[in-house]
């Protein structure tokens, strides 16, 4: 299951992003946040805009779906 979080929901959380990210524009990724019931996303470049939660189960299959491409 997937849905949208708000502010109040993602407190605390610890964002981090890909490795893979580009350098020459740092601010321009996909943050994640796990914890151990869900996957949070966000957009860094709108850390307060909407953000995504999804199971973790559901957030590998999305790694291994985009890895394929």
């Amino acid at each position: 299951m997937t849905h949208v979080t708000s502010p109040e929901d993602a407190s605390g959380l610890m964002w981090s992003k890909s490795s893979y990210s580009d350098s020459s524009n740092p601010s321009d990724c996909v943050e994640i946040a796990p914890t151990p019931t869900a996957i949070h996303v966000r957009d860094s470049k709108n850390p307060g805009g909407a953000r995504l939660a999804m199971a973790p189960a559901a957030w590998a299959a999305f790694v291994a779906f985009a890895a394929q491409g």
